[in-house]
Parts: C-alpha cells; sequence; structure tokens
C-alpha cells in the first residue's frame, strides 16, 4: 500500500533566487528534452516521479537531462567512477559568485568574455565552466592534477561548439601545488573558485559515502559504491579541506594583484576560525562569508581579496567596464 502523497514546497528556497533548479525537478520536461532518462524515472513511495539517487547511471541520466535542457549541452559524459555533480548545489556558488563580483561594480553583475574565471579541480564533468558561461557568458580555466579527467574535460567542450572558445583546460604538473604552475605572469584572474577535496583519506571518504547511501536507500549497505562517484583527488586529501584551503591561501598571497577574488567552498564551518587566522597573516584585506543551502546540507563560500581600494577601481573601470 503506498505511502500518503508527501506535501512538498513548491519551491527549494534555501537556494539562490536566480537559481534555475528551484523547483523540484519536472521529469515531464527533462524526459522530452533527453529522452534516454525516461527509463530511469519512476513513483516513489511519495507517488512523485523520481529517480533512484543510490544509483550513479540514473543519476548520471539525469545530469544529461538537466545540462540539455537548461544550459543547451548536447554532449556530455564522464568516465566511470569519475565525479557526477548534483548541478543545483553547483549553479548556485556561480550565482553568489556573480552576486560577489556585482558588489564590486555598483550592483551589477559584469558578464561576458572579458571575465576571467579559474576552477580549480575542474574534474572530468566540467560543470562549472558549462554554468558559468552559459548562465553569464564568462570564460574560464580549467585546472586539475588528473590527465583522465581533463580529457573527458575537453572531450565535453570539443563537443559543444559554444565552449571551445570560453574554456581552457590546464594540467597542474606538480599535485602539490593549487595556483602555481597553472596562472600565467601576466595573466589576470577575475575570480577563483574551488570545491576543495573535503576528507583527509580514503577510509573517512568511503564511510561517508556508506552514510549517504544508508540513507538514500533507508536500509544497511555495505558496499560503497558512490552514487556521485568520484576519484581520490576529488574526495580527499593529507588533511583534508582545512590543509587545502590552507595552501590555497598561502598560494594566494603570489597572485595578489593579478585576482581580484578568491573563493572557495567550506563544507565544516569548524574550519573557518583556523582560515580566518590564515588570512589575516596572509594580509587578505577584504574577507568574505556567504552562507549556502541546499536541502538538509548547508555550506559556505570564503572569499577574500588583497585588492586595496583603489585597485578594486582601477579594476573595475578597467577590465568590467571597458574604460
Amino acid at each position: 500500500m503506498p505511502q500518503r502523497k508527501k506535501e512538498h514546497p513548491e519551491e527549494k528556497v534555501k537556494l539562490h533566487p536566480r537559481n534555475l533548479h528551484r523547483e523540484r525537478y519536472d521529469f515531464k520536461l527533462l524526459t522530452e528534452s533527453y529522452p534516454a532518462l525516461v527509463p530511469f524515472v519512476h513513483l516513489n513511495r511519495f507517488q512523485d516521479e523520481s529517480i533512484d539517487f543510490a544509483n550513479p547511471e540514473a543519476v548520471k541520466m539525469l545530469n544529461k537531462a538537466l545540462l540539455k535542457q537548461y544550459y543547451k549541452i548536447e554532449t556530455w559524459d564522464i568516465p566511470a567512477d569519475y565525479l557526477c555533480p548534483p548541478i543545483p548545489g553547483r549553479a548556485d556558488y556561480l550565482h553568489y559568485i556573480a552576486d560577489l563580483l556585482a558588489d564590486a561594480n555598483q550592483g551589477k553583475i559584469p558578464t561576458g568574455k572579458k571575465i576571467n574565471c579559474l576552477d580549480i579541480g575542474v574534474g572530468a564533468n566540467c560543470v562549472y565552466p558549462i554554468i558559468g558561461n552559459a548562465t553569464y557568458g564568462w570564460s574560464f580555466i580549467g585546472s586539475d592534477v588528473d590527465a583522465i579527467a581533463l580529457e573527458s574535460a575537453n572531450h565535453i567542450i570539443e563537443s559543444n561548439p559554444f565552449l571551445k572558445k570560453a574554456v581552457v583546460c590546464r594540467l597542474q604538473p606538480n599535485p602539490k601545488n593549487i595556483l602555481q604552475g597553472i596562472l600565467g605572469k601576466d595573466e589576470y584572474i577575475d575570480v577563483v573558485i574551488c570545491n576543495p577535496p573535503f576528507h583527509d583519506s580514503w577510509e573517512a571518504a568511503q564511510a561517508s559515502t556508506l552514510r549517504k547511501l544508508n540513507h538514500l536507500n533507508k536500509k544497511k549497505v555495505t558496499q560503497p559504491t558512490r552514487n556521485f562517484g568520484g576519484q581520490a583527488g576529488e574526495l580527499w586529501c593529507e588533511g583534508g579541506e582545512k590543509v587545502f584551503i590552507t595552501d590555497l591561501i598561502l598560494e594566494s598571497k603570489a597572485f595578489a594583484t593579478s585576482c581580484f577574488w578568491f573563493s572557495t567552498l567550506v563544507s565544516n564551518a569548524d574550519h573557518l576560525k583556523s582560515l580566518y587566522h590564515v588570512l589575516a597573516d596572509a594580509g587578505a584585506l577584504d574577507v568574505k562569508t556567504i552562507p549556502m543551502g541546499q536541502g538538509h546540507k548547508t555550506s559556505r563560500i570564503l572569499a577574500w581579496s588583497f585588492l586595496k581600494p583603489k585597485q578594486q577601481e582601477i579594476w573595475r573601470k578597467m577590465r568590467w567596464q571597458g574604460k
């Protein structure tokens, strides 16, 4: 006997107001746009159309449909076991970054290819550049330490003509570096975005995956198949999120006048206090913490700049306003 139909909010109110995914997934629209999704859509226990979010193939098909319907991506795929990110959360980050740029530009979001973004850890999926370019027309540099991931990202770029002049991928030759070896001496970046590896070990990443699968399946799961995938470098690094972001802050000093805003997601709020100290010691002049929320999950963006007010004004006039 089916459970009583659950009442759902019309909108995911925690998502950014400009996020195209605030409403519940319209599976009729998505399956019309991408028929290959049809076999994965079913009525859940509340008699709503949904997919099995514990099934990696179903999640990938949903992403293909979302990217085609909302971002005009005709061809998109990733290698087996690579990270298949949730599209609404990735879009949210970029909308808040657009607001961050607008705050420094008299309330107007700077758009077009003149805005150059660096996506640290672009991954095999290339999702941040896709959404950022489709939504705001921004150009992107995507960096990664994984050559297979970059091969996949480049295939996505080559397969979708509007991305070919907007996105370039670069291999990080030294896994111990983040910005060094990626950015050129005379290269200017308007904003850096980063979704850092969260866990401090493979075992911790596996344990987290099991907890998520148990929640999705509502039963005990012992095989840690990742519903959203993920290679080691995407999920964990030595010292976890806090150490990675600390290293990013320390490296960002060397690019203090060639980047307007550096930013990163911070999943664990307990890390903020330590990171604020690192930023103060590094000489960051402007630090912002932007709350984000998707469903039951809360996160935040940590952003910082080394530019003085006069430098910000010159940057804005020269790069964003074309004066």
